[in-house]
C-alpha cells in the first residue's frame, strides 16, 4: 500500500475504511498507529477465529483443515495456526489480529455528471445499460449481463457505474484476471476522467485502495469489508473465481448488506443458469456484438494422432494447410496450446512453420506468453502495436484482452483444459473490429470432444439469437 503522509481524519476514513488489514499494511507512522487505537479509531480483531474446536480465516473464509498449518512464534514462542489458503495476501494467524476502521465515516461525493464518455450505445448495448442502471436506482442484490464475446461490456457498464456515483456511492469492479482489469483501467479512467480511480492487482501503481471507483482481481478484495455499495464481478465464469470458494466469500464480504452485485459474463456457469431458468436472478441477454456482425464460427480440423506429434515437437499438415490458404494473411495470429511446457517445446517448430508459409517475416515476429512471464504485459502491448504478428500462448489470453483483427488457432483443442466455456472465450478473441468482423477460428484436434461441440453449439445459438435482432 502507498504510504500515509498524512493523518487527516478524511483521509484516514478513505484509506482505512471498509478494510480488514494487517499491522504491516497499515502504512501510518508509529505515533499515528498508536493514536488510532487508543482512541479506538481502529479496532482489532481475531484473524483466526476457533469455533467448536474448528478454525476459520476471517480474511478469505477457509475452515478447511488441510489449509491450516503451525509455524514457531518468535515473539510469544508458541505454536500458532496461519491460513495457506490466502497466503499470497499477507500471513493470516493466530498471534496477528486483523485491524478495522473504526473512526469517521467516509462520505463519498456525488458526481451530477460524472461520464466523459461520448460513445453512443447500439440499441442491444442500450437496453441492457438500462437494466443494468435499473438494477443500481432500485437497489437490486443482484443482477447478470449475458453479453457474447466482443459486446461491449465494459461501455454498457457505464450508465450503472454514472447512477451510482451521482448518489454518492462507491463501486468495485473486479475481475479474476488480471489482464482484463489492465485493458479496463484506461478505459474508465477515460470514461470517469473527474473521479478517483485505482487499479489493485499484483505490482500495480496503486496499492492505497481509497478511491470511490476501485478496479481489482478478486484476489484484491479480501483486503475489503462491506466497503462497496455496487460491486461490478467481470468474467465471473473465469478462472479461478468460479473454483475457488474464498473468492466467492473475498466478494460477499466486499460488498455493504445493502448493496447490488452485477455479474458480467459472456459464457454463464450451470449455476447461473438454473438461477436464470428458475427466475431467481435477473438479467439481461446481448446476442450481438457491438458492430452488429456475428460470431466466427469455429472450424474443427480433424488431425490423426494429433497429440503424439506434438509430444514429438511436430506439428500436423493440416496446419500447413490451413496456414497456406487463409482468407487474410495481414491478420495476426494467435496460438493456444493446452500446457505451458507445450511453449518451449513447440515454439521453435512454430517459427520455422510460419517463416515457411509466409506467415511471419523474422523471428523477432514471433513471441510467446504465459501467467507467470515476467514480459507477459510487454509482450501482450507489443502484440496489440502489432509489433508482433504471431503470439503463442495458454489460456491466459483466453479472454479480458482485445485484438483488432486476428486468427485464433487451438492445438490439441481435445486436451481436457479446454472446457466449453473456455473454447466459447478463444472463439471470441476473433473477429471484433466492425473492420474485420469475420476472423477465422480453427480447433485441431484428433477426436471432437463434448466441449468441442458444445462451444460451437452455443456460438450457432448466439448467432441465431443475434439474426431476430
Amino acid at each position: 500500500m502507498d504510504k500515509l503522509t498524512s493523518c487527516s481524519p478524511r483521509l484516514l476514513a478513505e484509506s482505512l475504511s471498509g478494510k480488514r488489514l494487517l499491522e504491516e499494511e497499515i502504512l501510518l507512522p508509529e505515533k499515528c498507529f498508536q493514536v488510532l487505537l487508543s482512541t479506538k479509531q481502529l479496532i482489532s480483531i481475531p484473524a483466526i477465529e476457533n469455533q467448536k474446536g474448528s478454525a476459520k480465516c476471517i480474511r478469505c473464509g477457509n475452515t478447511s483443515a488441510h489449509y491450516f498449518s503451525e509455524y514457531p512464534c518468535g515473539i510469544c514462542q508458541r505454536k500458532h495456526l496461519y491460513c495457506r489458503r490466502c497466503i499470497q495476501m499477507g500471513r493470516i494467524s493466530e498471534c496477528k489480529p486483523l485491524y478495522i476502521w473504526n473512526g469517521a465515516e467516509v462520505h463519498w461525493p456525488n458526481h451530477p455528471n460524472p461520464l466523459t464518455w461520448e460513445g453512443k450505445l447500439t440499441p442491444a448495448q442500450s437496453n441492457a445499460a438500462a437494466q443494468l442502471e435499473q438494477a443500481v436506482n432500485e437497489k437490486l442484490p443482484a443482477c447478470l449481463c449475458w453479453a457474447v464475446c466482443g459486446a461491449g461490456k465494459s461501455e454498457m457498464l457505464f450508465p450503472a457505474i454514472t447512477a451510482a456515483l451521482k448518489q454518492g456511492k462507491r463501486i468495485a469492479l473486479a475481475s479474476p484476471r488480471v489482464d482484463v482489469i489492465r485493458e479496463l483501467f484506461p478505459r474508465l479512467e477515460q470514461a470517469f476522467q473527474d473521479v478517483t480511480i485505482e487499479a489493485l492487482y499484483g505490482g500495480s501503481e496503486h496499492q492505497a485502495g481509497k478511491s470511490q471507483l476501485i478496479l481489482a482481481t478478486t484476489h484484491q478484495l479480501m483486503r475489503y469489508y462491506q466497503a462497496f455499495d455496487v460491486l461490478i464481478i467481470d468474467e465471473v465464469d473465469a478462472f479461478p473465481f468460479y473454483l475457488d470458494k474464498s473468492l466467492m466469500y473475498a466478494a460477499k464480504q466486499a460488498a455493504k448488506k445493502q448493496s447490488t452485485t452485477l455479474y458480467l459474463t459472456a459464457t454463464p456457469r450451470k449455476n447461473f443458469r438454473l438461477q436464470m431458468k428458475l427466475g431467481k436472478l435477473p438479467h439481461v441477454f446481448v446476442p450481438l456484438r457491438y458492430h452488429g456482425h456475428l460470431l466466427p464460427v469455429p472450424k474443427l480440423k480433424l488431425s490423426f494422432h494429433l497429440s503424439s506429434q506434438l509430444a514429438n515437437k511436430k506439428l500436423p499438415a493440416a496446419f500447413r494447410k490451413w496456414l497456406m490458404n487463409r482468407q487474410n494473411h495481414q491478420r495476426q495470429l494467435l496460438i493456444f496450446v493446452p500446457k505451458i511446457s507445450m511453449i518451449e517445446e513447440l515454439k521453435e517448430a512454430i517459427t520455422l512453420l510460419l517463416l515457411q508459409t509466409g506467415a511471419i517475416s523474422t523471428t523477432e515476429e514471433l513471441q510467446a506468453v504465459y501467467a507467470a512471464d515476467k514480459d507477459r504485459e510487454a509482450k501482450i502491448i507489443q502484440f496489440r502495436n502489432r509489433e508482433l504478428h504471431a503470439l503463442i500462448t495458454t489460456t491466459i489470453l483466453e479472454r479480458g484482452v482485445t485484438f483488432p483483427s486476428v486468427d485464433v488457432v487451438v492445438l490439441d483443442a481435445g486436451h481436457e483444459v479446454f472446457n466449453e466455456a473456455a473454447l466459447v472465450q478463444i472463439a471470441g478473441r476473433a473477429g471484433r473490429s466492425a473492420d474485420d468482423p469475420s476472423g477465422e477460428v480453427i480447433f485441431f484436434h484428433d477426436g471432437k470432444t463434448d466441449p468441442m461441440e458444445k462451444a460451437r453449439q452455443m456460438i450457432l445459438d448466439m448467432n441465431e439469437r443475434g439474426r431476430k435482432l
